[in-house]
């Protein structure tokens, strides 16, 4: 007896269909708790210091790590834009390309991939543990909102903390650029910042901040999605760490294409 399949192309929109019922039900739990978190911000307020904590760990923390990163990318930068240059642009030029690389991209991007290995991996490993745990749970049983007392705190710490990082970057990563082109292609201290002055903008700073404040809300989010939504034991953990830093890298570039698009 002959077992009757069903046509490939009936499968593919089988296929089709489960994956975009699965992606839309995702990004509806991603609104509604965001807008969950969003409502508890009053409560929040009134209770600073757990959101004055999430801001030390999410952001004070995450300098050290950024200073190094943003140092050499500074420094390859100058570098690249040196030997790119060489015998076809005046010295002067290198301060300009690696000032405008950096405030408009580099400086965002890079720091928020950097900070998304870190805060969004630590954020899903550590919700995700207390909700296999039962932790979560156990607050609800002492009437204490776990979105209030986990969620929100390192969701809008994230928020804030993210365009100081980028600062912070983006200010050592120019730093990083001079010390290599005065180092190593002697370009002069005067040259190289009125290089980076030449062809600064007002409105890349902008362009940099908004960009800071959309990853800092995209790697915050994800760690607190997948980290709320773990089942499995250590397992689920391990995929929900995962899922959020990959999910939280790759919007970091969708939302930079975007964001460029619109603003540039």
């Amino acid at each position: 007896m002959k077992i009757r399949q069903e046509p490939f192309l009936i499968r593919v929109i089988e296929r089709f269909g489960e994956s975009f019922i699965t992606l839309s039900t995702t990004i509806g739990e991603v609104v509604i708790l965001f807008f969950d978190m969003l409502g508890r911000l009053p409560k929040l307020l009134r209770h600073p210091n757990l959101l004055l904590t999430q801001m030390e760990v999410i952001g004070l923390r995450s300098i050290p790590l950024v200073i190094f990163a943003s140092m050499f990318t500074g420094a390859v930068s100058a570098m690249q834009a040196g030997y790119q240059m060489e015998g076809y642009a005046p010295p002067s030029l290198v301060g300009a390309v690696v000032g405008k690389a950096v405030i408009l991209e580099l400086g965002p991007v890079l720091t928020a991939l950097v900070v998304a290995g870190r805060v969004s991996t630590s954020i899903a490993a550590e919700l995700g543990t207390m909700k296999v745990t039962e932790q979560i749970d156990a607050l609800e049983t002492m009437a204490i909102d776990p979105v209030w007392y986990l969620a929100a705190p390192r969701f809008f710490a994230g928020f804030l903390m993210m365009p100081i990082l980028v600062i912070v970057g983006s200010t050592v990563a120019i730093l990083g650029g001079y010390l290599v082109s005065n180092i190593t292609l002697d370009v002069s201290s005067p040259t190289f910042f009125n290089g980076v002055k030449m062809l600064f903008s007002s409105y890349d700073v902008l362009i940099n901040q908004v960009k800071a404040v959309f990853f800092g809300g995209i790697v915050a989010l994800s760690g607190v999605f997948f980290g709320y939504r773990t089942t499995g034991g250590a397992e689920g953990v391990g995929k929900a760490t995962i899922n959020a830093v990959v999910t939280a890298l790759v919007l970091i570039l969708v939302f930079d294409y975007v964001i460029a698009s619109v603003m540039l």
